[in-house]
């Protein structure tokens, strides 16, 4: 009897301790917007658009992206122009991937740099549907201007809304 008591508070102990990780976790998960400033490099501005090689009628690209990854249309992640690809620490196959700060209309997200393109002129990124959708929930704006883009340093960043 004694046994299963101290299994049990043992048991609990553990799962106590487990829960606090998560926690502290997800709290580290969201990034404040001080944080992601301070991390930022020099900040491009052009238009973005977006893209989905699984959509018809859509000619950018193909089913994987310049790291190797298969495009997500699902995540937060973006294609930047090819003559900027070392600004962002030179996306390539197999590589882990960089991260960026994109900012336009009163918001800020992360996404992964996980692809390039020649991209359209005047355009400086392309985000996938996911990213293109909190800019643009309809998607109807097909680009979107005055966008800033900046490199992140590091590469531990969790994609997704700056707060």
């Amino acid at each position: 009897m004694l046994f299963r008591s101290s299994a049990a508070i043992c048991g609990a102990m553990v799962m106590l301790a487990i829960s606090a990780t998560v926690a502290r976790s997800e709290i580290v998960a969201a990034h404040s917007s001080a944080v992601v400033n301070a991390a930022s490099g020099d900040a491009i501005v052009g238009a973005a658009s977006m893209y989905n090689p699984f959509r018809p009628g859509w000619r950018e690209g193909g089913s994987n992206t310049a790291s190797g990854e298969r495009y997500d249309p699902s995540v937060w992640a973006a294609a930047i122009r090819t003559s900027l690809r070392q600004k962002f620490g030179g996306v390539q196959f197999g590589a882990r991937p960089k991260y960026a700060l994109v900012e336009a209309a009163g918001k800020k997200v992360i996404v992964k740099i996980n692809d390039v393109g020649p991209l359209t002129p005047g355009r400086i990124i392309d985000l996938n549907e996911r990213t293109m959708r909190h800019f643009d929930p309809s998607l109807q704006l097909g680009v979107i201007k005055e966008v800033t883009v900046k490199p992140l340093s590091g590469d531990y960043w969790i994609p997704g809304p700056v707060g």
